[in-house]
């Protein structure tokens, strides 16, 4: 039995510290945020959207490209040859709003870069304070194997003389068991979240990552009705929609433009090659929006439709964020009064009931079980503690990808 303890004891131990030391150095959340806005596709490839997007504004205000005209014309005895141009001249007005349309959708596609920005960040965060967790329940459940294989062979060194129970050896073994399944989980659980950081920031999922810098408590700077007032103003999210909802009320004033003709300015040279002599001709070609029934008037109506979409969408896009903010700032709270009150109370009663149970044990004034359960109930505190505390800092990571700015 004592060789059973030995080789749990030394399996905890090279599991704990292979966990433990995955990453000597320590990983600082601000470098790897520089690096993601840095290297991130999904952010690389908005950059590029936008710049497209603004290429497209040049090329809409932009005249049609002309028409060149060559031709020969042979009737005996004359014999012609004409050369000449044409442009289509739009009606006044219409490439100045093909233009602002493409500069409100420019705009919108840098508020959604932003947006992606922001989304890139917050789930690098999210997904950091979950390693920071796992980090963390390793340290606690490596503290907690130290305790249990010292209360082992103080069991075992009871039961030798015969003061405890067989049991009591057996119970410390299943929970040294149980410990191992649960280092084993986390491992696991820790090369996932490696691969996600590195997979954000464009690195190989192998690539090597330390780990995660300590991380302090941050409190709210802004109550509900302040973050509610900071959508409006500074939500890539919403100011994307809205950008939206411009070019939609410009496309309905291109649309109702599209009953005014345009026109087509047509000039040529023409040479008669039998009598010698030359001359030119010019037309104007207006074309005329004959069927506006079923083409023009219907434009508009689909031009108007689609800017009474955008409204609606972006009323629900802003209802939509303002539950998650509200669900945020609950989870927040919560997370905060709970991070409270365990590292204020419950932990530090867990660990005076842990005290005083060793000492009863020792003198065996209490049984085994109530000290293992007195470990185990500091142990389940501690990791909640730490539990409690990153999802308060995830919560806040989701507002601030929400908002735009620290909440």
């Amino acid at each position: 039995m004592t060789v059973r303890l030995i080789i749990l004891s030394f399996a905890a131990t090279a599991l704990c510290c292979r966990l433990a030391g995955a990453g000597e150095a320590s990983a600082s959340l601000t470098e790897l945020v520089r690096e993601a806005l840095a290297n991130n596709p999904d952010i690389q490839a908005g950059l590029q959207r936008v710049e497209a997007a603004r290429a497209v504004v040049p090329q809409v205000q932009t005249l049609p490209d002309p028409k060149v005209l060559l031709g020969y014309r042979d009737m005996l005895p004359q014999r012609e040859v004409m050369y000449g141009m044409s442009q289509e001249i739009p009606f006044p007005g219409k490439l100045g709003l093909k233009g602002e349309i493409a500069g409100r959708d420019a705009e919108r596609m840098e508020q959604e870069y932003l947006a992606t920005q922001l989304a890139v960040v917050a789930k690098l965060k999210e997904t950091f304070y979950d390693l920071h967790f796992v980090h963390d329940s390793i340290t606690v459940l490596h503290k907690t194997q130290r305790l249990l294989q010292d209360f082992a062979q103080t069991a075992a060194a009871r039961y030798a003389v015969g003061q405890a129970a067989q049991q009591d050896v057996l119970r410390a073994q299943t929970e040294i068991s149980r410990l191992l399944a649960r280092l084993a989980t986390l491992e696991q659980r820790r090369q996932s979240l490696h691969a996600d950081i590195n997979r954000l920031l464009n690195r190989l999922p192998s690539d090597p990552l330390a780990a995660p810098r300590e991380i302090a408590f941050t409190p709210l700077r802004h109550s509900l009705d302040e973050l509610n007032a900071l959508l409006d103003q500074t939500s890539p999210l919403l100011r994307g929609r809205e950008k939206s909802l411009e070019g939609s009320g410009q496309a309905v004033a291109l649309a109702k433009k599209a009953y005014l003709p345009d026109f087509e300015l047509d000039a040529r040279g023409m040479r008669d090659t039998a009598m010698r002599q030359d001359g030119y001709q010019i037309m104007l070609n207006v074309k005329v929006p004959l069927y506006f029934a079923t083409k023009q008037r219907e434009g508009v109506r689909e031009a108007e439709a689609n800017r009474a979409a955008t409204f609606q969408d972006l009323r629900a896009l802003r209802q939509e964020l303002l539950a998650q903010i509200k669900d945020g700032m609950a989870q927040a709270e919560r997370a905060a009064q709970l991070v409270q009150l365990l590292g204020d109370a419950i932990i530090p009663q867990s660990r005076m009931t842990l005290a005083s149970a060793q000492a009863s044990y020792a003198v065996g004034k209490v049984d085994f079980l109530t000290l293992l359960n007195s470990l185990l109930t500091l142990q389940e505190n501690e990791l909640e503690y730490h539990s409690e505390l990153a999802e308060h800092e995830k919560a806040l990571a989701r507002l601030e990808g929400i908002i735009g700015e620290t909440p």
